[in-house]
């Protein structure tokens, strides 16, 4: 019975923040088998033999993301503690959509919640790991 969330948080993956218990805030979104989930209300038994992505699993060989990169440079955050669910939930938008409009990036992360900033870096962010995804092909994140 226990919930993916704090499945993943026991194994160490503290990136997976838990704000609501209800799938209202998304700071736990998490991506199996390719989709954005809120983890807080997904039992871990659902994800056995699954492939889950964390925000652990994004940087590689010691580089980060574009996406953290650009979260980071536009100021796409602000405490931070929403930061991962938001880049997980674009990672999730820019595998499906790699050239967004500012509406599907506004209505990709409409479930995620931030109570720091009003968006708009959030939305130049994503706009611009976006631009430099398209421009450099990027290896499958970790799992």
């Amino acid at each position: 019975r226990t919930v993916l969330a704090y499945f993943l948080r026991d194994c160490g993956f503290t990136g997976v923040h838990i704000g609501c218990d209800s799938t209202s805030c998304g700071a736990c979104t998490v991506i199996v088998d390719g989709k954005a989930v809120k983890s807080c209300t997904m039992f871990a038994v659902q994800a056995d033999g699954a492939s889950v992505i964390t925000i652990e699993g994004l940087a590689q060989g010691g580089k980060h993301h574009p996406l953290q990169n650009a979260f980071h440079e536009a100021h796409g955050l602000q405490c931070g503690y929403c930061t991962p669910g938001m880049i997980i939930s674009s990672l999730a938008l820019l595998q499906n959509n790699p050239d967004p409009s500012e509406a599907d990036i506004r209505h990709g992360l409409s479930g995620n919640i931030c109570r720091c900033t009003g968006y708009q870096n959030i939305v130049k962010a994503v706009q611009a790991a976006a631009k430099e995804m398209r421009s450099q092909p990027q290896p499958a994140a970790a799992k």
